[in-house]
């Protein structure tokens, strides 16, 4: 599977596609079992996982069957399909690939086109209530984009995966907005003057209801997912489920409370302002553009420790512009390459950082970086690990 199909995770550009014909020919191979469940669709530049999982888990404490579709995944394919926190069985897995391999081959599908008819098949075959679904890159033109759900969401707008989306905030919001359908609500997660009439007017196009989460008054809920960023995630999700509740789904406030405090427990999410380890303190996050680590780099501002130890990879296409300009020089760094064929080699990224000013080695893995950064720090320091999802897959 991972052989033979262009993947965007490992490959980047080569894998995209920017049409929705492929996806299409796949679901109406598969008889359309996109059309026969209940979905909630979720864009967005940053948080979209973590809105995904929140909402998923609320849903669970609510009683109802929840899919959730999100990728990557960090260890097992698997995890991009869930049922009430259960991964896709391997023999779902398998099963799919061996009935349909010929059509994916014969239509040379992507990995990505694969998946998501993977997990709509899924969803439809094990008849959940509802399925949250994450896009994978984009909106207009994601896999994704031909459910037509109960609300979408979108969170945020930030420079990501410009070569694709654009190269302003409002050519990227356009794209994102791509997922707002019809007489559909929408609930933006944040406000942003570069993109709100963006929204504004597809939602006037489409005739549908669009609310701000960040213009609503909202009890600021708790949750175990402790990155301060999630409080803007946790605005947003609390907005969708009021809409929610307008459409008729019975979910209370003990199932927001519960559902918010436990999305680990209940989704299996991992990465997100993860605490790995202590004496010294280990932190990892996914973030890994200049809006996701702005908010990592802000919450380490807040912690007290003596030194702090970076260990940090990125992929290839990463402009590493905005990252110097959040990144402390003070701090000392542990250059590695994601085991991905996207990972930029630690020696490049070295000479990179240390042409700005940095100072910090090269590691041939990961690992290396991590147990070196552990080897030199005291038990007073903070080692924080990032830049790319896939480093943080390595680690945890």
């Amino acid at each position: 599977m991972f052989g033979r199909l262009p993947m965007y995770q490992r490959q980047g550009q080569s894998a995209f596609r920017a049409d929705l014909a492929n996806i299409q020919k796949l679901a109406k191979h598969l008889k359309h079992p996109e059309q026969k469940i209940k979905t909630i669709h979720v864009a967005g530049t940053n948080g979209k996982g973590s809105t995904s999982h929140m909402l998923a888990s609320i849903l669970q404490e609510a009683g109802y069957t929840t899919g959730l579709f999100t990728s990557p995944h960090l260890k097992d394919f698997r995890e991009r399909i869930r049922i009430n926190g259960q991964v896709v069985s391997k023999a779902f897995v398998i099963g799919f690939i061996q009935r349909f391999r010929s059509f994916f081959e014969q239509e040379n599908l992507s990995f990505f086109e694969m998946t998501t008819g993977m997990a709509f098949e899924y969803f439809y075959r094990k008849k959940v209530d509802i399925a949250v679904i994450e896009v994978g890159l984009g909106g207009r033109l994601d896999s994704t984009n031909i459910i037509k759900p109960v609300t979408s969401v979108i969170t945020n707008i930030g420079k990501d995966h410009v070569q694709f989306l654009g190269n302003t905030l409002e050519k990227i919001a356009a794209e994102k907005a791509g997922i707002i359908k019809a007489h559909i609500p929408v609930i933006i997660g944040e406000t942003q003057s570069e993109t709100e009439q963006v929204f504004i007017e597809m939602a006037e196009n489409c005739e549908s209801d669009i609310y701000f989460a960040d213009q609503t008054d909202s009890h600021l809920y708790e949750s175990d997912l402790k990155g301060e960023y999630q409080k803007k995630n946790i605005q947003t999700v609390v907005a969708t489920v009021k809409v929610l509740r307008s459409k008729g789904y019975a979910i209370s406030e003990a199932h927001v409370q519960a559902g918010l405090l436990n999305v680990v427990k209940n989704t299996g999410l991992r990465g997100r302002w993860e605490i790995i380890g202590n004496d010294p303190l280990v932190i990892c996050d996914t973030g890994h553009n200049k809006e996701g680590l702005t908010y990592s780099m802000s919450q380490i501002n807040n912690l007290e420790f003596e030194h702090l130890h970076i260990v940090f990879g990125v992929v290839n296409d990463k402009d590493l512009t905005d990252v110097w300009t959040l990144l402390p020089q003070k701090a000392t760094y542990y250059f590695c390459k994601p085991d991905v064929p996207r990972g930029l080699d630690a020696d490049l990224l070295m000479k990179q950082f240390h042409a700005k000013g940095y100072r910090g080695s090269a590691y041939n893995s990961v690992n290396q970086a991590l147990t070196e950064a552990k080897n030199q720090a005291n038990s007073k320091d903070l080692i924080f690990v990032g830049g790319s999802t896939f480093v943080v897959a390595e680690i945890i």
